[in-house]
């Protein structure tokens, strides 16, 4: 069909004449094979197939770096982040693309966490960010936390009824990260030529098989179906085959003219009728103690001679519908009839097919589990025959497959972090995965990135300080139990905006949020940080290690908690058991020394407990109130005040 449009004629500028032309269009679409044809054709070295090979690595790795926020250069043009314009939707069209389903197929899914003993900043701005990234129309990033909740974090998210970001205690690799998704099953009752269908049309050799109620129950394979078959055709001996009259007729497309116990399953000797009436006789009369299936053409003699003697299951081909006497006797003595449209050479062929899966599948290879370490399942994997193993979930229901080729594979997330960016603070195991983006407010550690990333690092006092900023800069509104959380993260990393990290900033910003939520900020940080002391009921390792952080100066490892409390005489009066586990800490950490920072909040001072090598702890010259005590004055703030003194002594520590 040709499609005529007008359209403006750029060689008549006088405006004499019509200022318009007409222009044909075919409204034909071109195949992204017809593509690489004529490219292959345009004066070119590269075959067709090289052509469809590059669009194929081309759709990929445009989608990967859209994924990413990159606006992708083509020869036709600039492809940019947003799919919202009208090239980005013809692009994707183009490569033959559903949109709906393109775009989370090829993005991985994003993990956001905070530090591993994450305090209440860290945790609310996972789920802010979170909130964010999806009404940005990112669908693929998740809240996370490494650690549990402090009392403090916990009493924040019960108040405002806010589930709280997945607990994933690391991140070993797993499973669930690497495996292919998804999995085509087939029943075990089901015919291996149903099966063999699924394989061909979903272009897989392999199937896990399944009862009728999706739970699994072994594997089977083209390898399998083949040495199945092969088995059963022994040519010196007549064909022996288990199946069922349903499986029979499901398998040829046939129908029924007499239906009897068309689901018991049997072993049934196979018996062609295409010899001489005398010779077929014979040997009918010869299996007779056997259940038999016989296969015939339209020949009325042997058709009658069946269901004299009875046999079980009487196929007839080429759709020669037998008379009706033979119909009528046969349901007399309940034979069944099947009337398949096929040819005897090809009807012979194909019954073969009609096994059952689970009389081929292999039921003894065990399934994985997402949650398995691949350190754990590497081996089974490789020694199993076909170098592969379903995944299943808590109810032994197929949701993937892991193969070898999946164990070389990235794996199926990538890591956002917020509130940090040293890896020694980070979930385990998070070295194995690729972090694309980081939002904090601390100081720079080592680079743990190994390409550019958006990294957001602001001076300013909390990190939910600098989400509140992106939530105002991206017009997007900040709804109530969001903003709740913010404000909350703020004053508790202020000190409800009296530390000596807060910024005028942070003071704007909580402004906004206590104007949207209606919270006094004076007050709600007053009884968030009143949750967050409670330490009558907690022991000195809980206390410790809620917010524990490791750092690295000169090349020594040691780590600072902290804890924020309206007066420190409980404290005190647990001295003994707080120093003895700070020993703990850093015996098992092997490192220089570990210390607990207790911040009082109604004067603003602070003590801290160490526990340290001898010779440092004689280096520390803070103003000591007891052994292993020493007192701070004005020194609220653990990463503006104490760290960076800290990291002057060490270095004087390592050079004295």
């Amino acid at each position: 069909m040709l499609n005529i449009k007008t359209i403006k004629n750029s060689l008549i500028s006088d405006g004499s004449k019509d200022g318009f032309c007409f222009r044909s269009s075919c409204s034909q679409n071109l195949s992204q094979k017809k593509l690489a044809a004529e490219m292959a054709d345009w004066n070119s070295s590269f075959t067709e197939a090289d052509y469809l090979g590059m669009l194929s690595v081309m759709e990929k790795i445009v989608v990967k770096y859209l994924s990413k926020g990159y606006n992708v250069e083509l020869p036709f043009g600039s492809l940019p982040f947003s799919f919202s314009t009208p090239f980005g939707i013809h692009f994707f069209l183009f490569l033959g693309y559903n949109l709906c389903e393109t775009w989370g197929d090829f993005m991985k899914k994003i993990l956001i966490f905070g530090h591993k003993n994450p305090d209440t900043d860290s945790i609310v701005s996972s789920t802010a960010l979170e909130f964010l990234k999806k009404k940005m129309g990112f669908e693929h990033y998740s809240a996370c936390r490494a650690g549990h909740l402090n009392p403090q974090t916990d009493y924040i998210y019960k108040k405002f009824g806010i589930s709280t970001p997945l607990f994933i205690p690391d991140l070993l690799p797993k499973v669930e990260y690497f495996m292919h998704k998804g999995a085509i099953t087939t029943g075990e009752n089901e015919s291996i030529w149903n099966a063999v269908s699924k394989m061909r049309d979903k272009k897989v050799n392999v199937l896990p098989v399944v009862d009728k109620s999706g739970l699994y129950k072994g594997l089977i394979s083209s390898d399998l179906i083949f040495k199945s078959i092969f088995d059963n055709f022994d040519p010196m001996h007549h064909l022996s085959l288990f199946t069922s009259a349903k499986l029979l007729k499901e398998t040829l497309k046939a129908s029924f003219l007499s239906e009897h116990n068309p689901d018991s399953q049997r072993e049934f000797k196979i018996i062609l009728a295409s010899t001489s009436f005398s010779s077929f006789s014979n040997t009918l009369k010869s299996h007779l103690s056997q259940p038999i299936i016989v296969v015939t053409g339209d020949r009325e003699d042997i058709q009658l001679f069946c269901l004299e003697n009875k046999v079980d299951i009487l196929i007839i081909t080429g759709s020669r519908t037998p008379g009706q006497k033979v119909i009528e006797l046969a349901k007399e003595i309940g034979t069944t009839i099947i009337l398949s449209p096929l040819n005897t050479s090809s009807t012979s062929m194909l019954i073969m097919y009609s096994v059952p899966v689970f009389k081929v599948a292999n039921t003894s290879l065990k399934a994985l589990h997402p949650k398995d370490l691949l350190t754990n399942v590497k081996k089974e994997i490789l020694s199993s025959p076909l170098r592969l193993l379903p995944v299943v979930d808590d109810e032994n229901k197929v949701i993937g497959i892991m193969s070898e080729i999946d164990l070389h594979n990235e794996p199926d997330l990538e890591i956002a972090l917020v509130d940090h960016n040293e890896l020694s603070q980070a979930v385990d195991g998070i070295e194995n995965y690729t972090i694309t983006e980081i939002i904090d407010h601390h100081r720079i550690g080592p680079a743990p990135t190994k390409s550019p990333i958006t990294f957001i690092n602001m001076p300013l006092g909390s990190t939910s300080t600098i989400i509140s900023k992106l939530f105002i800069e991206n017009k997007i509104e900040i709804p109530v139990k969001i903003a709740s959380l913010l404000l909350s993260g703020i004053l508790s990393d202020t000190l409800i905006l009296k530390s000596a990290t807060t910024t005028q900033t942070d003071v704007e910003i909580a402004k906004i949020l206590g104007k949207i939520t209606g919270l006094e900020i004076q007050s709600f940080g007053e009884e968030i940080i009143k949750a967050g002391s409670r330490i009558k009921d907690r022991t000195a390792l809980q206390i410790i290690a809620q917010d524990l952080k490791e750092y690295t100066e000169a090349g020594e490892t040691f780590t600072v908690s902290q804890i924020e409390v309206d007066g420190t005489q409980e404290i005190l009066r647990r001295k003994e058991e707080f120093i003895a586990q700070l020993e703990e800490q850093k015996k098992e950490r092997k490192a220089l020394f570990s210390a607990l920072l207790v911040t009082d909040i109604s004067n603003l001072n602070s003590l801290m407990l160490v526990a340290g090598e001898k010779k440092f702890m004689d280096f520390l010259h803070f103003p000591k109130i007891e052994e292993q005590i020493f007192f701070l004055k004005d020194v609220v703030s653990r990463k503006k005040q104490l760290i960076p003194i800290i990291g002057e002594l060490i270095g004087e520590f390592e050079n004295y």
